[in-house]
């Protein structure tokens, strides 16, 4: 692999990490030499490394810990900071200021909004107020349905500096989506934008929250930003009470800061639970350390509210960054769009999507020809794996001195397992490291940590900002599922990776079955609840392919009812179901008639091995068909393997 950009030794010694090294070796009297020996220190000293990056950071605890880390032989069951209590908001409003503004915020075509810290503290204290006078209490679940503008933001700080428990979806979700998600957590009060704005067109969306509301029993609120309805509470009204001095309610470490939800693959997407102090203190480390952002910077990261990347973006404002936001379709009117708000706005730090970089690619964009970006500092990608090509083109064609940092984690632990590194090279189509605290490793067939070799992504220790719990999860029985099938302490995350000869990693895509579209993953469950609703499909699978270019290609497979014709309108009449029920990434990209769907002989769908073969992988390595119910089912995916491979 090429070296596209090495850091400078100014670049290394003005980093965040290198003061924070500095730090940890006077206060352990160490000595690193390189970033491998810190990260091998960080992840076999764990309460050490994590109680250095509160104190670096000057974390406020409002009552102090008892131990950093409480471990038993579980895994799930880790408890951090014991005993201490401590507020997220709290700590975003040590950094208001008078020089910079909070947030820079743009909507497709409409110009930039600067928001200062002031206005942002006044707006968030009104809601506080409202909220408080609706006994919003500690604990208390607020479910949104927003784009990812200014109220979303002010929304969910109000929430937070209570202790209430913040959920959001983006309003590209259809109404059973976001029933699925929100109606399980049972919240008390609900706020939703009436329209949103994409790629030039306005989507009114009343009568879709008209119908969420109806369908969730426990909403005592409803709170609509945009238009005025005779059954919600309007927006406006509420930021003209009067403002008082914002207070924060600190809660435990491991209390509840928000909820985001698992894909969906077996059944209805799963609550999965945050903890305050698990990603305040994870995402200090991943964006000072990982990204270097520092005060009075600015920081983009493009995203919906339905993302886990909006909570991430959210925290450049803990380093005390500027949050830009970039609302509506990147690419609209055109490709250069974006670009031209970082290069207006002095961006350092612009994040996005993989798909986006290989879009701009396809469409040959020269954007260093039309732009100089010369504050921009760092490029990120994630989402999906960035092939080399991708990478080259970004230095070719975009920015030939940028720092480039792919990252992957997932919604998991809103964060990232594997990332950046400013005292490292950027090679091309490797993310640069394991990240601090991170104690991932590449696992064989046979469970045996590997390097250069492909394997499966295994935490085998730890992290502050693994799930608390999923909601409604007797047992951690979920919970167990999703991560722990084989051993209660190692984290089984289902992507292939490589750690390279440069101690850096390649992501190859998902190991299971969730669907990976542009970066988006998507659950199987829900496609199977749009599709096997329709009185024509009798029976259906899907599957998602990577390629090697970074694209993907996601064909479903039906089975129809007898006499029934797989025509231009039957599967005009699929999409639309999907589109509706939950969002256009669940449209796949071709629909196939097949004859049989392969079920194991326990009555599941074959997902994973149909993808394997689809990929080229030999039968006897994707397949038992002993294990199937139906094994001469295989025959006619064989059979499309080749006509599949060639889309």
């Amino acid at each position: 692999m090429s070296v596209l950009w090495s850091p400078s030794e100014q670049f290394i010694n003005n980093s965040n990490l290198y003061k924070f090294q500095k730090y940890i070796e006077n206060k352990y009297q160490l000595s690193f030499h390189n970033y491998q020996e810190i990260w091998e220190w960080s992840v076999q000293n764990l309460e050490a490394f994590w109680e250095a990056v509160a104190l670096f950071f000057d974390l406020k605890f409002h009552q102090t810990y008892s131990s950093v880390l409480k471990n038993t032989d579980k895994m799930y069951e880790t408890k951090w900071f014991d005993g201490a209590t401590i507020s997220y908001t709290e700590h975003v409003f040590r950094n208001k200021n008078n020089e910079n503004p909070a947030i820079i915020y743009k909507q497709e075509n409409q110009a930039s909004i600067a928001v200062s810290w002031q206005e942002l503290e006044q707006k968030v204290s009104a809601v506080q107020q409202f909220l408080k006078s609706k006994n919003i209490q500690k604990g208390d679940r607020i479910v949104a349905y927003l784009p990812n503008n200014v109220e979303a933001i002010i929304a969910f700080f109000a929430c937070n500096s209570l202790g209430a428990i913040w959920s959001c979806c983006s309003p590209d979700f259809g109404t059973e989506s976001i029933v699925d998600r929100f109606q399980q957590i049972e919240p008390k009060l609900f706020i939703a934008a009436s329209t949103y704005n994409y790629n030039g067109k306005s989507f009114n969306k009343i009568a879709t929250i008209e119908e969420i509301a109806s369908k969730i029993p426990s909403l005592e609120n409803v709170i609509l930003i945009g238009e005025q309805h005779n059954n919600f509470i309007n927006w406006a009204s509420i930021l003209e009470q009067d403002s008082k001095d914002l207070e924060f309610t600190p809660v435990e470490f491991q209390h509840p800061i928000w909820i985001l939800y698992s894909s969906g693959t077996t059944g209805k997407p799963k609550g999965i639970v945050h903890s305050t102090g698990g990603n305040l203190i994870e995402h200090y480390k991943a964006l000072a350390l990982h990204q270097d952002c520092k005060k009075g910077e600015r920081y983009l990261w493009y995203s919906t509210t339905g993302w886990m990347m909006w909570n991430y973006a959210l925290s450049s404002l803990l380093v005390g960054c500027t949050l830009c936001i970039f609302d509506g379709a990147p690419n609209y009117p055109d490709f250069y769009s974006i670009w031209e708000f970082i290069d207006t706005e002095k961006i350092n730090h612009f994040g996005i999507g993989a798909a986006f970089y290989l879009s701009c690619k396809k469409e040959h964009l020269a954007v260093n020809k039309k732009y100089n970006l010369t504050h921009l500092r760092s490029l990120g990608s994630t989402g999906s794996p960035l092939p080399a090509d991708g990478f080259e083109y970004i230095y070719q064609h975009i920015k030939k001195d940028v720092w480039l940092i792919s990252l992957s984690g997932g919604t998991d632990i809103c964060s990232a397992f594997v990332g950046g590194s400013p005292y490292l090279s950027v090679y091309a189509g490797e993310i640069q490291c394991r990240m601090l605290g991170a104690s991932v490793e590449a696992w064989n067939e046979s469970g045996k940590a590997v390097e250069q070799e492909l394997g499966e992504l295994m935490l085998t220790k730890p992290m502050p900002s693994m799930p608390v719990y999923f909601w409604n999860d007797a047992n951690n029985e979920k919970y167990k599922s999703a991560y722990f099938e084989d051993n209660d302490n190692i984290w089984r995350h289902g992507d292939w990776i490589k750690i390279t000869k440069h101690q850096g990693v390649i992501i190859y895509g998902r190991s299971d079955a969730t669907l990976n579209r542009d970066g988006v993953r998507i659950g199987t469950a829900e496609v199977y609840n749009a599709v096997e609703i329709l009185e024509e499909i009798k029976d259906s699978l899907v599957i998602c392919i990577e390629r090697e270019n970074g694209s993907f290609y996601m064909p479903l497979f039906v089975v129809l009812q007898d006499g029934i014709v797989l025509n231009d309108e039957l599967k005009t009449k699929i999409k639309n179901s999907l589109r509706k029920q939950y969002s256009p990434r669940h449209v796949p990209d071709e629909i196939i008639e097949v004859n049989e769907i392969p079920y194991t002989i326990s009555g599941k769908k074959m997902e994973m091995p149909i993808k394997k073969i689809m990929m080229g992988m030999p039968i006897e390595k994707s397949i038992s068909l002993d294990a199937m119910k139906n094994p001469n089912s295989i025959d006619e995916y064989l059979a499309l393997q080749t006509k599949i491979n060639e889309k």
